[in-house]
């Protein structure tokens, strides 16, 4: 149910999803070919982290790639579309398509909404009967990509120029583990970073308890899920958690914070930012 209309089932055309999956595999491009970058920040790092769009920046400028930013963009819908308000989603979907249609590449920090509009943009585009959005939509998707996918499967690279020296520690969130299934890539990345000491989280594939709303409305159970992952976090004397979810490393922060632990949460893009190497 969405503001009292009745809930619509969308049916789905397994013709129309096989023809997105098989857009998905991504064409790769050699680290040195330039490109012009459309970043869409998403509202969520645009609001509370703008330091990581600011590194998205950075990294793609040093690789000698163009960002642009349409400033048109708002939201990608998750927030609406999750909790029930998918009628409200629509309209993203659609303003979202009209930003980004002519970009050559969208690069997005946030595994969670590069999830949502793979697993939900082509069935909403399906559901509304317009044949010009579907074939929007199946134009654009391939050409999005979250950070970390975009440098390890679009340029093919994993050494990015990097210099972080600090002992860092990686948490996988769940929508880049199951969603958009970024394997070992953010790790990779990491691992060429120059003066870093990167320590291995144990559990690693085990949810952080954040989830949205998850964390509202069953508290309990997110703070359970939280303690266990701190404490992970805590065992490998890391200064650093990194994660390619600003959602996932806010709700880390909270607890890592309240416990005066003196751990700090950041952007694998800020990671991935630092330039200045050592002294000679």
């Amino acid at each position: 149910m969405c503001c009292g209309s009745p809930a619509r089932t969308i049916v789905a055309d397994p013709l129309y999803y096989l023809e997105i999956e098989s857009l998905l595999n991504f064409p790769r491009s050699p680290g040195g070919s330039a490109l012009r970058v459309s970043l869409f920040i998403t509202c969520y790092n645009d609001t509370l982290f703008p330091g990581t769009g600011q590194a998205v920046v950075r990294v793609l400028e040093r690789l000698g790639h163009t960002v642009d930013f349409p400033p048109g963009q708002t939201c990608c819908g998750q927030m609406h579309y999750n909790t029930g308000y998918q009628a409200e989603a629509y309209p993203l979907l659609r303003r979202f398509v009209d930003q980004f249609q002519h970009a050559e590449a969208v690069v997005i920090p946030s595994t969670s909404c590069v999830g949502m509009m793979r697993d939900h943009y082509p069935k909403m585009a399906l559901h509304t009967g317009d044949f010009q959005l579907q074939a929007a939509v199946a134009d654009l998707l391939p050409k999005v990509y979250e950070f970390s996918e975009f440098l390890t499967n679009r340029l093919g690279l994993e050494d990015v120029g990097a210099f972080y020296p600090h002992r860092v520690t990686y948490h996988a969130s769940c929508h880049g583990l199951r969603a958009i299934n970024l394997g070992d890539g953010p790790m990779r990345l990491l691992q060429h970073v120059r003066g870093i000491e990167l320590v291995e989280l144990p559990n690693l594939e085990q949810c952080c308890g954040f989830g949205g709303t998850f964390a509202i409305k069953n508290a309990d159970v997110s703070t359970a899920m939280l303690a266990e992952k701190t404490a992970a976090i805590l065992s490998t004397h890391a200064e650093v958690c990194t994660a390619c979810d600003n959602s996932c490393l806010m709700h880390l922060q909270g607890a890592l914070h309240r416990q005066q632990t003196g751990v700090k949460t950041l952007h694998l893009a800020e990671v991935l930012a630092g330039d200045l190497e050592p002294a000679r």
